[in-house]
């Protein structure tokens, strides 16, 4: 037994001091990549308020007369030692000006070059020719000259043992034409840098010695005096109620009589056997529950599926139009709707809409519109009428007060013309032959089944040979990406006309990939419903 705790008082100890380490070793790799990024922000910050400083006193337009000069002239000078009083002020170690090479940018000439007078390092004399250091700055010097920047910075904190750690921060000097003349470069050293970051280092690992040492010794003698035989015990009923899943007739608090938080762990382990148990039955009894509301949901949806038309090409026989719709409902099963029928051999039925709500009593309620507009459609009556009947039949006994947002229209297939209502729904987007998707708005009457004896007024319209229709439900303006931004009309009429001579199956997998891309994983709170019609024309022999 004295074996054993010890084993449990050794691993214990060391799991807390590697847990321990780990902690300070995340948390000082955190602190550590924090300092060196604030500590290098400080350092290119100060670089770069120096280089702008620095270009107060040069004027860019005189860059060939500093050149021509040779250094000698006034305002060379002038200007040389404005550069080595703000390079000693601001203890730079460079402040210089150099002219790439443009045909290749492999050498620089050295037109200003001073020195912090405390350095070591020796000025670069007027035109003093260089090779370029390496690739990195061949690529900044062509991104400053060629006005693709407006500052660069290279950082030499490794490797360099010549100039030591370092950063150096170049801006263009621009002339008043706007194009680069020369690059101004400002240079300091990071001795602090290092020596911060060595610093910061020995003090995180001393802390974490001294305390893995007094969490040891504090640990071990709380183990040995008051933890491990409790714990033993617990550990032992607690693998005697895994394996056999029964409340033992002698509690583990009545074993285990400590008033402190070992004794409250074994009483509250006697309650969570307890707990366990009615828990395990209640399980069972609820996944029962939940496979039998699944099994519902799935009918519903299949019911609701079986409602709209799903079969593509819907009128294979009918070459006067093309049509394809889609539905993604927000939840199993959604309210919105979209219908599409021969009324007669020359005449076709377009429906799109929305139930308020969501869920099982939606998707009731929107069958019962479909059912109602359909049949009394296919009677005969205007789709005016139809509406109007429909509405009211709807407002009696509304006990869940839903209504419904519609867009409907007849065609006559053989001449092109149609009548449209609109009740409370999207603005449609219509596309003539050879021109780009636009939104028709036009005045909405109110929604179907809020209120008695509305009238919907029908608004005429007529399609020629190759004009597209597309309609939708709200889903797809109000889709929402992480960011709770709405993908909007404007971005739907965009993605339509990337492809506006697309035919309408296309066109709907076009806003559909549109979408997704556009949420990135949002969950979306609405179905998205869609239908578009491609209007060929009547048949040879037919129509006007």
């Amino acid at each position: 037994m004295n074996r054993i705790r010890k084993n449990i008082a050794v691993k214990s100890i060391a799991g807390i001091v590697l847990l321990l380490t780990l902690v300070f070793t995340v948390a000082g790799g955190i602190g550590y990549k924090w300092l060196t990024n604030v500590m290098l922000r400080d350092f290119e910050s100060d670089a770069f308020r120096i280089a702008d400083i620095a270009i107060l006193g040069i004027d860019p337009d005189k860059i060939d007369e500093y050149y021509d000069s040779g250094g000698k002239s006034e305002d060379y000078m002038m200007t040389l030692t404005n550069f080595d009083l703000l390079c000693n002020a601001s203890r730079s170690t460079f402040i210089y000006v150099i002219l790439p090479d443009r045909t290749d940018y492999e050498h620089i000439t050295f037109l200003f070059s001073t020195i912090n007078h405390e350095s070591e390092y020796t000025v670069f004399d007027f035109g003093y020719v260089r090779e370029t250091t390496n690739d990195d700055y061949k690529h900044k010097y062509r991104l400053l000259c060629e006005g693709e920047s407006n500052r660069e910075v290279v950082l030499r904190n490794t490797g360099y043992v010549d100039t030591g750690a370092h950063i150096t921060a170049m801006v263009p000097l621009k002339g008043s034409d706007g194009s680069t003349t020369a690059i101004l470069c400002v240079q300091r050293q990071m001795d602090s840098f290092e020596i911060s970051r060595r610093t910061y280092v020995r003090t995180v690992a001393a802390a974490l010695v001294l305390l893995i040492i007094i969490i040891m010794a504090g640990q071990g003698l709380y183990l040995y005096r008051v933890v491990l035989e409790p714990v033993k015990k617990i550990t032992d009923e607690t693998l005697r109620f895994a394996e056999e899943s029964s409340i033992k007739e002698k509690k583990l608090s009545d074993d285990i009589r400590n008033n402190d938080d070992i004794g409250l762990l074994a009483g509250a382990i006697d309650k969570m056997e307890e707990q366990i148990t009615d828990f395990m039955e209640e399980q069972t009894r609820a996944a029962a529950e939940k496979e039998r509301s699944r099994t519902e949901l799935r009918m519903a949806q299949d019911i609701q599926k079986s409602q709209l038309p799903m079969k593509f090409p819907a009128f294979p026989d009918r070459k006067e139009f093309d049509i394809y719709a889609s539905m993604d409902p927000a939840r199993e099963v959604g309210g919105d709707f979209y219908d599409f029928f021969l009324i007669d051999d020359d005449h076709l039925a377009l429906i799109i809409a929305d139930v308020s709500g969501k869920g099982i009593p939606a998707a009731l309620f929107m069958m019962v519109s479909k059912t109602l507009i359909q049949n009394k459609l296919i009677d005969g009556e205007s789709l005016s009428e139809v509406l109007e009947s429909v509405n009211n039949q709807l407002v009696m006994d509304n006990s869940t007060d839903m209504f419904v947002t519609l867009w409907g229209a007849v065609l006559e297939i053989s001449t092109g013309t149609g009548i449209a209502c609109n009740a409370g729904h999207e603005h449609p987007a219509l596309r003539r032959r050879g021109g780009e998707y636009a939104l028709q708005v036009y005045r909405h009457s109110p929604v179907v089944g809020a209120i008695e004896d509305i009238r919907y007024p029908g608004h005429s319209f007529r399609l020629e040979p190759g004009d597209c229709l597309f309609v939708y439900t709200d889903g797809v303006p109000e889709a929402c990406n992480p960011q709770e931004q709405l993908f909007g009309t404007d971005r739907m009429i965009k993605v339509l006309n990337k492809d506006p001579e697309a035919d309408p199956e296309t066109v709907l997998h076009n806003v559909k990939d549109a979408i997704i891309g556009f949420a990135d994983g949002a969950e979306q709170f609405d179905d998205i419903t869609m239908l578009c019609l491609r209007y060929n024309g009547p048949e040879p022999g037919k129509g006007n």
